[in-house]
């Protein structure tokens, strides 16, 4: 079953911002024309690609609208066009949406389940004259589309019945060539709306089905069966983006014209989401992943779930962020800021806090005595004292970072630098006395004296300390660690522009590997529990704040006990330019 995730909008909010949330509460009231039906959507995604950010906005208001009014969602995969359909995508496409919270119970369904009846519905248009075998080729179809003052044309159009229901057989039987005929819909040559003048519903395709093998040769278009799937599901409110706004006649004239004992879905539309830096074009996503432009699906980078997810994003912040931008009918770019507060704002409250070294620089305590090693209780979350503490050693060599000594320090510099006193965190005052260099000049070691009575970071004498507080890992007490920092896959803010090419949009700075990082050696036993995991893709491996660095996830596919590697999740704060 889905895990239940608390989301933090409130009923009120999404009354007040869903238009769909309003339709469908108008459809079940009394004289609606649903009154006394359970409310009943679907998600259908084709699978030919993993889901994306892009989706889980379908997905919520599909899931999401059944929850609010104790309905039903069915899962159903638009299996109808088999050249890149794989049972490999099926599968991840069930993981995202238990991952995310959702569940479809027992009413999960394949496109092609419906395969047979797709076939009666269009043999039963032909018999009553909607519809027909045609020949033109793509070329001519072009040529006889028309334009808005003149009609399309079919030579075919006037074919005896008959004939037209002994050509879809042969089409059916594979005797006709592949681009050779279709069937099309007769509706409206002249139809200002360029979907109902006469649409294509099957092609010929001698392709191998994932399910299907080789059973059929022919394929109903996606106008043509997803209209008549929905209402043999009994479905109540088709819910789909944008974009098929103007094929809603189209989706209307199907179901009414075939004969389904049941009513006539309702079809809802509202805008895509689109963000910022990102291309949601499964075309475009697939590319970059087969010519290896990222390292697969599940690479950090993508706007994939399987990539937000490996990179250590939350279901719950993500159900929170298309709550967050509502439903809409105008098109609109959202930033991926936008995305990345939803995420900091959830892991604030809930990620353990832990120390990290990522540029490492020994500091070497030179009054602390050599053989004594010291423990100190650091809370988890400041945020969630529920989550206890976890213990830390201290001895006289530390790692801090690179960046927290400067021998001569800048204007309002307030970390190490020779004479200036500061906190290291949870443990002593410690005092800047000088440091070594390398025969290049290089700063290898920072040197301090602490106060002892400073246990805490809290000095006996009460003095204040202007300097700031730093993290530590101790040096004997460490592991070293793998941590890849991502940035965006594109530095374009519009990557996915119609007159741009996405690949030359890309940002050569998007993953920078660091190796040595010390990180606390707790971290091994994690890295034990997550390695043996057999399926690693489908879950969340823990995500940590690094203090005063950033929110890091342990990456599950890479990392091994020996070799721990970290993914930056997100930085505490905000990294893009307003």
């Amino acid at each position: 079953m889905a895990e239940e995730i608390k989301v933090q909008t409130t009923e009120e909010e999404i009354e007040n911002r869903n238009f769909i949330y309003n339709f469908i509460k108008e459809d079940i009231a009394p004289g609606g024309q649903f009154e006394g039906m359970t409310v009943h959507t679907r998600f259908p995604p084709e699978p030919n690609g993993y889901l994306h950010i892009g989706h889980c906005k379908a997905l919520c208001i599909d899931f999401g609208m059944a929850e609010k009014f104790g309905g039903i969602c069915n899962l159903r995969m638009d299996d109808t066009n088999p050249a890149k359909e794989d049972t490999e995508y099926v599968d991840a496409i069930k993981d995202d949406i238990h991952w995310l919270g959702f569940d479809w119970g027992d009413r999960f369904y394949y496109g092609s389940d419906y395969f047979e009846k797709d076939y009666e519905y269009a043999v039963e248009l032909i018999k009553k004259g909607l519809a027909y075998v045609c020949e033109l080729t793509p070329e001519q179809f072009k040529e006889y589309r028309g334009d808005t003052t003149t009609p399309a044309k079919s030579p075919y159009r006037d074919r005896p019945i008959e004939e037209n229901l002994r050509l879809f057989e042969m089409m059916k039987n594979g005797e006709i060539e592949e681009g050779k005929m279709t069937l099309r819909a007769k509706i409206d040559l002249a139809s200002g709306n360029f979907n109902m003048r006469d649409p294509v519903i099957y092609r010929i395709r001698f392709i191998n089905h994932h399910r299907q093998g080789n059973k059929w040769c022919i394929y109903p278009m996606y106008d043509f069966a997803h209209p008549i799937q929905d209402a043999l599901e009994g479905i109540t409110h088709s819910l789909c983006s944008l974009e098929y706004e103007d094929h809603r006649p189209l989706y209307n004239w199907m179901v009414e014209n075939v004969s389904i004992p049941y009513h006539k879905p309702r079809q809802i539309e509202f805008a895509r989401l689109n963000i910022d830096h990102t291309v949601m074009s499964k075309r475009k996503l697939r590319k970059l992943v087969e010519e290896g432009y990222v390292s697969g699906w599940d690479d950090p980078r993508m706007p994939t779930l399987c990539g937000l997810r490996r990179r250590g994003y939350t279901a719950a912040s993500i159900r929170n962020f298309c709550d967050m931008i509502g439903v809409a009918k105008n098109s609109s770019v959202i930033e991926y800021a936008e995305l990345e507060r939803c995420l900091r704002d959830d892991l604030n409250a809930t990620a353990e806090r832990t120390m990290a070294v990522l540029h490492p620089l020994k500091l070497t305590v030179t009054n602390y005595p050599f053989d004594l090693i010291e423990t100190f209780e650091v809370e988890n979350n400041p945020m969630n004292p529920d989550q206890g503490t976890h213990t830390i050693t201290f001895s006289r060599n530390l790692w801090i970072e690179e960046d927290d000594f400067l021998e001569v320090p800048i204007p309002k510099y307030k970390r190490l630098y020779p004479g200036n006193e500061v906190r290291l965190k949870g443990a002593y005052l410690v005092t800047c006395t000088g440091c070594r260099k390398d025969e290049d000049g290089n700063v290898v070691e920072v040197f301090c004296e602490y106060d002892p009575e400073s246990r805490g970071g809290n000095p006996a004498d009460g003095r204040k300390v202007k300097g700031a507080t730093i993290h530590w890992v101790d040096f004997n007490n460490c592991l070293d660690a793998e941590v890849r920092l991502y940035d965006n896959l594109f530095s374009d803010p519009s990557p996915d522009a119609a007159d741009k090419d996405f690949l030359k949009a890309m940002n050569p700075d998007s993953l920078t590997i660091l190796n040595g990082c010390k990180v606390e050696k707790s971290m091994a036993e994690i890295a034990k529990e997550y390695d043996k995991l057999e399926n690693k893709s489908a879950v969340t491996a823990p995500t940590f704040q690094f203090m005063r660095v950033g929110f890091f996830c342990l990456d599950c596919k890479d990392s091994t006990p020996e070799h721990i590697v970290f993914n930056r999740t997100v930085s505490l704060k905000d990294s893009f330019k307003k």
